[in-house]
């Protein structure tokens, strides 16, 4: 097996976790936005109507998006395609 699949995997799985979380926060901001746009009735101390819908997609999102950007840089640096 070459090494550097184990590498590739380390990577994406930390990189994964930070983007779940990076993911969510925008998320909940894109949220707040709508909220504020829409002039949604928030109660208080929730930053946003339907939050964690919110934060769930961009959950979701940055969950994909990151390890596909990180692991597709480090193939490119290397000369793979």
């Amino acid at each position: 097996m070459d090494p550097r699949v184990g590498r590739d995997v380390s990577v994406g799985c930390v990189t994964g976790v930070g983007g779940l979380f990076s993911g969510a926060m925008l998320g909940v901001f894109v949220g707040k936005i709508v909220t504020e746009v829409t002039r949604c009735p928030v109660t208080e101390g929730i930053p946003a109507c339907n939050w964690q819908v919110y934060a769930g997609w961009g959950g979701l999102v940055g969950l994909v998006t990151l390890p596909a950007l990180v692991l597709w840089r480090l193939r490119r640096g290397r000369g793979d395609t």
